[in-house]
């Protein structure tokens, strides 16, 4: 077994028994199955995991990712967070229609 997938194993394990997820509290588990794993990688893995619900990243492992998420509940809140964010959209469209070489009147091979 590498000591990546341990190291991964590891931190499933501590998030199906609710317990925090440390670099130490891998680095321990990895040991104790008798697995060679450096503690900067299991630093490393427990902050990349800091903050989020594990076991919710594991049921929505089709779900498409955060950005898909986050739209549609901006939406249901009254659409506030999703107006800047169309702005923002709306203006570079703006500014791609101005920048375009069909508005100077002359194109490459005219």
């Amino acid at each position: 077994m590498s000591s990546e997938l341990a190291a991964t194993y590891a931190a499933l394990i501590l998030a199906d028994e609710g317990i925090e997820i440390t670099g130490d509290k891998i680095h321990s588990l990895t040991s104790k199955a008798n697995v060679e794993l450096e503690p900067i990688w299991a630093t490393l893995l427990a902050k990349a995991l800091d903050g989020k619900d594990v076991k919710a990243l594991l049921t929505n492992v089709g779900g498409g990712g955060a950005p898909a998420a986050g739209a549609p509940a901006a939406a249901a809140a009254g659409g506030d967070a999703a107006a800047p964010a169309e702005a923002a959209v709306e203006e570079k469209k703006e500014e791609a229609k101005e920048e375009s070489d069909d508005d100077m009147g002359f194109g490459l091979f005219d």
